[in-house]
C-alpha cells in the first residue's frame, strides 16, 4: 500500500497490553463463496523484525470502503491510501502459535461495510489475553468487500452487478479470484428482508468458523486455499473447547443473536464498540468522516476489552483475574453511562 502522510505519523493501532505476543494468519477453506474465511489471531511465539500486515489488505477493500459510504471510488482510493495505507496490524503474521495449555475461543463478526481486519485492536487484545479469535469475514455483501474464487474451466455463478471477476498471479493454481462489495439498498426496497437474510447467512458463517477450528483442534489436516506459511497443525489440541464465545459490532451484534439461537458450542456475546479506525484519524478527520466519538479511543478501547473479558471469565468460568473488572459490566466508571439505551419488556 501506499505512504502515510506526515499528519498520521502519531496515530496507529495500539499494540496489545496482554502477558502473550500476538500472531495472526488467514484461513479459507473451500474456495467458493460458500466456504469459510476468517483471519486468526492467537498467542505467538516472541521474536524480532516480525512481519505485520497491512491494516487494508489490498485496494479492492478501499473500493469497497468506499462503495459503503457512497463516494467515488477513485477519489477515495487516492483518500484513504494517503490516511490509511501505510497502517499495520499490531500482530506478527504467521507467527509460530506458543503452546501454552489450552485457549478459550472466540469467533469474531465485523459490522456492516467492514472486513475481517478492522477490528485488529481488540482481537489482537483477547489473543494477548491468551485466546484464539477468528474474525470472520462474511460474503453475504455486507462487508465492504471479500473475495473468494472459482476453477478456471468453471464457469462463474451468475452474481450481483458488484462483484467482479479479474485474474490474479497470486491466486492458487487453477483458481480465478471473484470479488463481492457491499450490496447498497435498491430504491424502494425494504431494508428488513435484507438484513433478515444476511444475518442468518452471517450465523451460518460463524458457526462454520466454529467448525473449522474444531476440526483443527481434533488434529485433522485442513487444506487452506490461501497457502500460508502458518502451521496450522501446531493447533491440534490447543483449544478449551468447554470456553467458546461469540461477540461482534454492530450488524455483527445482531449476527451473535442469531449464531447463539442456531449452536449450542456459543456460550457468551459481547457487543463491542469501537473498530480501528478511531486510531488511525485525527480528532477533524474522525469527525468529518464520523469514525471518531468524543471519548479518548485508547480509554474507550480500554473500557471495551476490559468489561469484555470480564464477561468472558464470568460466562465461561475461567480461572483469571479479569473479574477485577466487573465493575463495568455494570457501568460503574466515571466514563460509563449506567443502564441501557435498550427498551427492556418486563
Amino acid at each position: 500500500m501506499g505512504n502515510s502522510n506526515s499528519c498520521c505519523n502519531n496515530l496507529g493501532i495500539p499494540p496489545a497490553k496482554g502477558p502473550n505476543a500476538v500472531g495472526c494468519s488467514d484461513f479459507m477453506m473451500d474456495h467458493t463463496v460458500e466456504g469459510t474465511f476468517f483471519r486468526l489471531y492467537y498467542p505467538c511465539v516472541a521474536y524480532e523484525d516480525a512481519e505485520k500486515p497491512d491494516w487494508i489488505p489490498s485496494r479492492e477493500y478501499f473500493n469497497g470502503l468506499a462503495d459503503f459510504m457512497k463516494i467515488n471510488r477513485g477519489l477515495s482510493e487516492k483518500i484513504f491510501d494517503y490516511l490509511f495505507g501505510s497502517f499495520k496490524i499490531p500482530a506478527a503474521m504467521n507467527a509460530p502459535y506458543k503452546q501454552n495449555g489450552k485457549c478459550p475461543v472466540v469467533v469474531f463478526s465485523h459490522g456492516l461495510g467492514a472486513f475481517r481486519t478492522l477490528y485488529s485492536a481488540i482481537c489482537a487484545e483477547l489473543a494477548s489475553q491468551g485466546f484464539i479469535v477468528a474474525a470472520v469475514e462474511h460474503r453475504d455483501e455486507s462487508a465492504a468487500a471479500t473475495f473468494f474464487y472459482h476453477g478456471k474451466t468453471e464457469e462463474p455463478e451468475e452474481k450481483e452487478e458488484a462483484s467482479v471477476t479479474k485474474p490474479n498471479p497470486e491466486a492458487p493454481e487453477n483458481l480465478v479470484e471473484e470479488w463481492m462489495y457491499y450490496r447498497s439498498l435498491k430504491p424502494g426496497e425494504s431494508e428488513f428482508p435484507l438484513r433478515n437474510k444476511q444475518v442468518k447467512q452471517r450465523a451460518d458463517e460463524c458457526i462454520k468458523a466454529l467448525d473449522t477450528l474444531i476440526q483443527i483442534n481434533s488434529g485433522k489436516k485442513m487444506e487452506n486455499v490461501l497457502g500460508t506459511e502458518f502451521d496450522w497443525m501446531t493447533l491440534a489440541n490447543s483449544m478449551d473447547l468447554c470456553r467458546i464465545a461469540v461477540m461482534g459490532h454492530s450488524f455483527g451484534g445482531a449476527t451473535v443473536i442469531e449464531a447463539l439461537c442456531k449452536e449450542v458450542n456459543f456460550k457468551g456475546t459481547v457487543h463491542q464498540s469501537f473498530p480501528d479506525f478511531t486510531f488511525l484519524t485525527g480528532n477533524w478527520i474522525g469527525k468529518i468522516l464520523k469514525l471518531k466519538g468524543e471519548i479518548d479511543p485508547q480509554v474507550a478501547i480500554d473500557l471495551c476489552t476490559k468489561a469484555s473479558l470480564a464477561f468472558l471469565q464470568r460466562h465461561l468460568g475461567m480461572d483469571k483475574d479479569f473479574n477485577q473488572w466487573d465493575h463495568l459490566i455494570e457501568g460503574k466508571d466515571d466514563n460509563l453511562i449506567p443502564g441501557t439505551n435498550v427498551t427492556e419488556i418486563p
